[in-house]
This record gives structure tokens, sequence and C-alpha cells, in this order.
């Protein structure tokens, strides 16, 4: 027998061994829109400190102070210095700008952009291609010190806010580059009752899942609903 012949390989991972991500502060960016404002809560409801940021902190605070649940409000950069895993949920017209500012704030941060790059004319909503080719890339590129992920994309922002809604029923996609950051992300994608994070990829394949976001536009016009997605045999 060889020396060869006698290592052993380490049992693979359990992709669905995933950390304990109570104790993490969570910052909105953008908390004060739909989106935003919903995940917040959500995050909140289910234990998790969570900042809500906004460029004017009064309206951050008003918001928070309306959720309740313990969030607290504050502006962008505040939002970002005191949390350990930032939200990007602002508009796609001022997704640049704003993270462009926060570079500094959002040094050695998770980063999770779940921001839609959409245009709508009289045919409805349709995917827009950035110059980086995602919004996720183009944060990466403007947060060389952060590190980026994507995440929450799909998600129903009436659904979120409806406090009479007890569970999410969906699958939450979550794209990175480092194993460890996506994982946290999935975990706590995990902590909001009735979602699950699923890797889905590395940031290069964000762009079809921030363009999904028209197709279910296209199906919540039609059917009149909030849908979401679940992922099969998984």
């Amino acid at each position: 027998m060889t020396s060869s012949d006698s290592v052993q390989k380490a049992p693979a991972k359990d992709p669905w061994d995933l950390p304990d991500v109570s104790g993490l502060v969570v910052g909105v960016i953008g908390g004060t829109g739909p989106q935003g404002k919903g995940l917040a809560y959500r995050f909140a409801r289910a234990g998790q400190k969570v900042v809500l940021g906004s460029r004017a902190a009064e309206r951050a605070r008003a918001a928070a102070e309306e959720l309740g649940h313990g969030v607290e409000g504050a502006d962008n950069a505040e939002c970002a210095r005191r949390s350990d895993v930032v939200i990007v949920a602002v508009p796609w017209e001022g997704h640049g700008e704003t993270l462009a500012a926060l570079r500094e704030e959002l040094a050695g941060k998770i980063v999770v952009d779940c921001v839609n790059p959409l245009g709508f004319d009289k045919k409805g909503a349709y995917a827009l291609r950035p110059e980086e080719g995602s919004a996720a890339q183009q944060a990466a590129a403007l947060l060389p010190d952060s590190r980026v992920t994507a995440a929450f994309h799909h998600l129903s922002a009436v659904l979120l806010q409806d406090p009479g809604i007890e569970e999410i029923d969906t699958d939450v996609m979550v794209l990175g580059e480092e194993r460890a950051d996506v994982e946290t992300v999935q975990a706590l994608a995990s902590r909001i009752p009735g979602m699950r994070g699923v890797f889905a990829g590395r940031l290069r394949n964000a762009h079809q899942v921030e363009s999904l976001v028209a197709n279910l536009i296209s199906v919540n016009r039609r059917y009149k609903a909030h849908a979401g997605l679940r992922l099969t045999d998984v």
C-alpha cells in the first residue's frame, strides 16, 4: 500500500450546513423603498438586528419606527458602518452613484445586491444590460474592498410588507465569488419562515437572475399575483 492509498478524502461538505447568522447586524441601503422596507421588516421579525438606511436619516428613522421590531434608522453611511451584512435595495437609476459614495463605509462588508436593472414601455418591463454585465457586477467594480454577493431579486414587496402573512413561500437564488459569503447570505434568507437560500453561481451569472424579474412582472400582471420562485429537486 502506498502512502497515497492510506490518505482518506475528507467527506464532502453538506451544502445545507449553513452558518449561524443570528448575531449579525443587517443593514438595508434604500430601506425606505418598498423592497428594502419589506426586507427590513422580515429580517427584524425573524429576530435579526436591522438598521434601515436612507439618504435622509429622518426618513430612515420614521420608517424604522413604523416597522417596529427593534429596527433602527440612520443615513446610508451610518447604516453601512453599523452593519455586518448590507443589502442594497436602491432604484437602478441611483445604484452606481449610491455605491460609489459608500465605498469606504462598505469596505470589508458582505454586500448583497438585489437591484434589478429594468426598463418599462407600453409593452411592459424589459431587462437592461449594464456596461459591467449586471447590477451585481457593477457593485463589485465600484466596491473592490467589499465582498459582493447578489440575492433577494424575486421577492414581492407587497408580500414582504404584509404583517398578516406568516411565511414567504419562495426560494432565493444567491450568487457570489466566495463560498463562505454566499453561505452567510443563504443562511440569512433561511431565517425568514418559508424562505430558502440556494447557491446559483458566481456573479458573472447575475444578469439572467436580475433579468428574470421582468418575466415575473408579466406573470403578476396577467394573473393578478405576487409570484416568486421555487427550485425543484434541490
